[in-house]
């Protein structure tokens, strides 16, 4: 499988509970700050939910 990296570039807050949620399942902890992640059909559905929130980009 291919892997991704994955930066959250925006706030979380004044967000929905939803997407908070979504992003911490995704492991951030904080704002600007990156992670490298398998792609999944999981964890592409999570990249697409909040996908105004993070950068993506494919290693």
């Amino acid at each position: 499988m291919a892997k991704v990296k994955i930066t959250l570039v925006k706030s979380v807050s004044k967000r929905t509970a939803k997407q908070r949620l979504t992003v911490e399942a995704l492991g951030f902890k904080r704002t600007n700050t990156s992670i490298e992640k398998e792609v999944t059909p999981q964890i592409q559905g999570m990249i697409n939910a909040v996908a105004h929130l993070v950068k993506v980009e494919s290693i």
